[in-house]
């Protein structure tokens, strides 16, 4: 997963729960500009503390697995 790909998916979560920008950056004292681009997939400096903050406040939590040697579903759809 790359940095597009999971702040899309942190920008899904948090449509999910029904929270704007405006109140995670209210809430959390972290920018909307900086929330904005986590989700875009445009900040390469978003620390790992600020996404392990706006996680938890959204309910989840950040896990690690190994990486499978085969390529996903997505990967293989997307190479066509």
């Amino acid at each position: 997963m790359d940095l597009k790909e999971f702040g899309a998916h942190m920008a899904q979560l948090r449509k999910e729960k029904k929270v704007s920008q405006e109140q995670l950056s209210h809430d959390l004292s972290i920018s909307r500009a900086t929330i904005s681009s986590l989700e875009n997939g445009t900040s390469s400096d978003v620390g790992i503390k600020k996404i392990l903050h706006i996680l938890d406040y959204l309910g989840y939590e950040l896990t690690c697995k190994e990486k499978s040697p085969f390529p996903t579903f997505e990967e293989l759809r997307d190479a066509r």
